[in-house]
């Protein structure tokens, strides 16, 4: 019980820090809407099983041992954060028509963002590692680990959805998208920074 209650509570103060799976979610869900933003958070979900799966395997632990190894995931996090800060920060403002409808961003590259970007996330591999190399006890039974796993996912997956709803709602979405061109510039900037820290600490180590 206490080591579920651990993993419970670690998993939710992990999931609620902000970071580039925040960032990339609210970019998505004031530019394109809830549809875009869900399937982000769908995205983020799916990629903390490939987390689990690489732990669960043992092959976190050449990543444990492997310094060149942990600094290629983090600097390829980073560069895939400054790129999309870059686009976000150049991004041209979208107009809304008649409707109310802006433009579409499509399910596949909605998914591929949230994917991506938690998959590269440097701090999601930290999370799972130091949760299962020093919270599970190595004899916990392997649906058990895959149980935690799948509370990590719903975890990811229930808070970015909430965010996406609350950001895509109409009244705080178009009072974002008015003033566009200073928030995609704030959130570009964002990202650029989290992924020049990113870039910093892996070439440092």
């Amino acid at each position: 019980m206490n080591e579920l209650l651990a993993v419970m509570t670690i998993t939710l103060l992990a999931v609620i820090s902000p970071g580039g799976d925040f960032a990339m979610t609210t970019r998505n869900s004031y530019l394109y809407g809830k549809r875009a933003g869900i399937l982000t958070a769908l995205g983020i979900a799916a990629a903390v099983w490939v987390h689990v799966a690489y732990t669960l395997l043992g092959v976190s632990v050449l990543l444990l041992q492997s310094q060149w190894m942990f600094n290629l995931i983090k600097m390829l996090g980073a560069l895939y954060l400054i790129y999309i800060g870059i686009a976000t920060f150049r991004h041209r403002p979208i107009a809304l028509d008649l409707n109310g409808q802006s433009a579409v961003l499509s399910d596949k590259q909605a998914f591929k963002n949230g994917l991506v970007t938690n998959a590269l996330n440097p701090k999601t591999t930290l999370f799972v590692l130091s949760t299962f190399t020093q919270i599970v006890n190595p004899e916990t039974p392997l649906v058990v680990q895959i149980g935690y796993g799948g509370f990590m996912s719903l975890a990811h997956l229930i808070w970015f959805c909430l965010v996406a709803l609350m950001l895509s709602t109409p009244h705080i979405r178009n009072r974002l998208l008015s003033n566009q061109i200073y928030v995609n510039r704030f959130i570009g900037v964002i990202l650029c920074g989290l992924g020049l820290m990113l870039l910093l600490a892996s070439t440092t180590s």
